[in-house]
């Protein structure tokens, strides 16, 4: 299992890859299926956020689904610690499934997606980092946009929940197995989940429409051919 730490405005000592990768080596037994762990390390200069001014995020990339987890800290140790125990429990949360799952077979799914076309990025696009994120700015303005394209394969409701737990977001976008509709799954109060599914009457309808209707109904337009981004 290969280990790739990378730092983020920040320089990332020898010592601490060591302490990263001896720690994380143990996790393999968990993941037997996984091919990497991705460290990445973000300094936060501003001292208003020295509490948090060290955030370590860790990715497991392999066989299945994506497994996150993240933390912040006053230091970077204290940081990877928060971080590896939210992972721990997310990978045997992930192991305990599949065992579950063990010797069920899997219902098709009629029609999948197409896989997504590999497209020529345009002259003058920003280069997508290795992590497949591409950042941009608004204009002249000093917002910054981050987007990243996942692969998306039918599910269902109950699979995508799993699936956010593992990654440890408020959301999840995916494409309902049932219905072929994009939606999204994201956190409300408690155990308590809520799911939207864009209309295809919606989808249809221009940009400022879209909007319109969305708002009328309760619910989020998302921009056309957005995928997805955190």
């Amino acid at each position: 299992m290969e280990i790739v730490v990378a730092g983020r405005h920040t320089d990332v000592p020898e010592r601490f890859r060591q302490h990263v990768t001896d720690k994380l080596a143990k996790l393999e037994q968990l993941a037997p299926r996984a091919q990497r762990i991705d460290v990445e390390v973000t300094h936060e200069s501003n001292p208003r956020q020295a509490a948090a001014a060290e955030r370590v995020e860790l990715t497991v990339v392999g066989k299945g689904p994506v497994i996150r987890a993240e933390a912040c800290a006053d230091d970077r140790y204290g940081a990877f610690d928060l971080a590896i125990d939210k992972l721990t429990e997310r990978l045997r949360r992930a192991r305990d499934r599949r065992k579950s799952h063990r010797g069920k077979v899997p219902t098709p799914v009629n029609d999948p997606l197409p896989p997504l076309e590999e497209l020529e990025p345009e002259a003058g696009a920003p280069e997508p980092r290795e992590d497949g994120v591409v950042e941009t700015t608004l204009g002249d303005s000093p917002v910054v946009i981050r987007e990243k394209v996942h692969a998306a394969q039918p599910m269902t409701i109950d699979d995508a929940l799993y699936e956010m737990e593992l990654v440890g977001h408020d959301f999840f976008l995916f494409v309902d197995a049932e219905t072929a509709q994009p939606s999204v799954a994201y956190r409300r109060r408690g155990w308590s989940y809520g799911v939207i599914k864009l209309d295809a009457a919606v989808t249809s309808m221009g940009s400022g429409d879209g909007v319109a209707a969305a708002q009328q109904a309760g619910g989020v337009a998302a921009p056309a051919g957005a995928v997805a981004q955190r």
